[in-house]
């Protein structure tokens, strides 16, 4: 009797997901011949970890605005980027193709400043436009902010990841020159503070009837460094009350290759010691500054979010909120991203239809390159053969869907992380290997590559590596006598 039971409670749950899958097919057919298609509100948020609200990933985080988009929406908890950097990371996104296709590894060459690329590689809005959407961005959606030639009909301002009003906090860096690695409060006016006038700006088109569908891409800066937020976010008495710091394994490392740790290594940001001074009161600023970053973004969205409720376009928005990577604030004594570990993979994902027709929480191995099938498949265009990523649109109509694919990070030549719902994968250029079981093991620490009865779990997570590893784009001369500029001036400031 139990098992008579079970199976027709089985095939219930199975004439359900037919039945979803089938309205939502009718729902996508209806768009693709439907005389207005949806329009489309993309907001990217820099350096954004797990650290929000709906994913439980840090005990003092605040984000109600991005909690409820998720929860009319499809939130994807295990979704990853495909490079742990901006540049590669961003230019994924927009061209639909991995970097292992393009050969773009890293900062350089900035993809939005090389001619013809975005052609070669039909770039996301390029391919709305074509299909007769109007595009619009302000903010970062790529490095740097720079936009290629033609790649928008409209733009705000550019902006950076700085503010001329913006003054250094910690004495350590050097004679007042606010550094890139600064943390802190700054107390200049709110509505001056870039991510306000991106809110601003996105608010103001979002209120405007416009003649035809459009694709507004919108990019805040925060929490990339300097974690910089007003004065009223970062004295929330919440947080000064103090912040929970993540969990370090003092000898994490001991069981990677040399390779490896010479991969994750850079030396931009302080040395973790450096944080732990003074009894981790660096460490505690730092990380409560991140969350204040964290608590303005969030505003900023909410603003975004109610302008488009109390709109003309409320009801006909697809919204699609992610970030272009994670960022370690201590994790594997480290700080901020370029590895192949969780803190620098995982990323929030959240897809929000009109209406709440898809909600639910997606454990699905996903990555951020299925953004632009997703939107292609949902709005109906013509479809655009290049493109690598899956359309997450069966997951949108079952969150319990088959999915077949694995999320790939890859970061700089021949570096691969494979990541699916149980385990973490790393492929590095000299044949090391890492393994980890997320099902026991969340913060990585494990390293089970070595032992012989994981073998064949390694072996059918090598099957998901990219076949082909293009060579490294080379550098405009342009930037090429940038970079070695640069490199002169560390060198100088080192000897002095």
């Amino acid at each position: 009797m139990l098992n008579e039971n079970y199976r027709i409670l089985v095939m219930k749950k199975n004439v359900m997901k037919k039945s979803l899958l089938l309205l939502f097919g009718l729902w996508v057919a209806g768009v693709a011949g439907a005389a207005e298609r949806p329009n489309i509100l993309l907001i990217a948020i820099d350096d954004l970890n797990d650290w929000v609200g709906c994913l439980n990933g840090h005990p003092d985080t605040r984000t109600p605005n991005i909690d409820r988009l998720a929860s009319r929406g499809t939130l994807f908890s295990n979704a990853h980027c495909q490079a742990p950097i901006c540049n590669p990371s961003r230019t994924s996104i927009m061209s639909g193709k991995r970097p292992s296709s393009t050969g773009i590894y890293d900062n350089s060459p900035n993809t939005a400043l090389l001619p013809g690329f975005f052609e070669r590689h039909l770039s996301m809005p390029r391919h709305f436009a074509a299909n007769g959407y109007k595009t619009m961005t302000v903010g970062k959606i790529y490095h740097s902010s720079k936009l290629p030639k033609n790649d928008f009909e409209a733009s705000g301002s550019p902006l950076s990841q700085t503010n001329e009003l913006d003054k250094p906090v910690q004495e350590d860096f050097d004679k007042g020159v606010v550094s890139l690695w600064d943390f802190g409060p700054q107390h200049y006016p709110e509505e001056k503070f870039n991510d306000h006038v991106v809110a601003d700006w996105s608010i103001e088109q979002l209120k405007q009837r416009q003649d035809r569908p459009f694709f507004l891409a919108l990019g805040f800066y925060r929490p990339h460094t300097p974690f910089f937020s007003p004065t009223r976010i970062y004295n929330d008495p919440e947080l000064s009350k103090g912040v929970q710091l993540p969990p370090v394994k003092e000898n994490d490392l001991s069981e990677i290759s040399e390779y490896a740790k010479k991969l994750a290594y850079s030396s931009h940001p302080p040395k973790h010691a450096w944080f732990e001074k003074e009894g981790k009161k660096r460490w505690e600023m730092a990380v409560r500054s991140y969350l204040a970053c964290i608590r303005w973004t969030d505003e900023q969205v909410g603003r975004v979010l109610d302008a488009l409720e109390a709109g003309p376009h409320g009801e006909n928005t697809i919204i699609v909120l992610y970030s272009d990577h994670g960022f370690h604030l201590g994790e594997k004594r480290r700080w901020a991203k370029w590895t192949l570990w969780e803190r620098s993979t995982r990323v929030p994902l959240i897809v929000s239809l009109p209406d709440g027709r898809a909600k639910g929480v997606c454990h699905r191995p996903v990555e951020l390159l299925s953004i632009y099938p997703t939107l292609v498949e949902l709005c109906g265009l013509s479809k655009n053969p290049g493109l690598e990523g899956a359309s997450l649109a069966p997951l949108l109509a079952d969150t319990d869907a088959e999915w077949p694919h694995a999320a790939i990070t890859t970061y700089l030549q021949n570096n691969h992380s494979i990541r699916t719902e149980d385990w973490r994968y790393i492929r590095y250029a000299d044949g090391s290997e890492e393994l980890y079981d997320h099902r026991i093991d969340s913060n990585e620490w494990n390293n089970l590559a070595g032992d012989e009865q994981f073998s064949e779990t390694i072996e059918r997570l090598r099957g998901y590596l990219p076949e082909h590893n293009s060579e490294r784009q080379p550098l405009n001369p342009t930037e090429e006598a940038m970079k070695i500029k640069k490199r002169a001036e560390r060198k100088a400031s080192r000897g002095k």
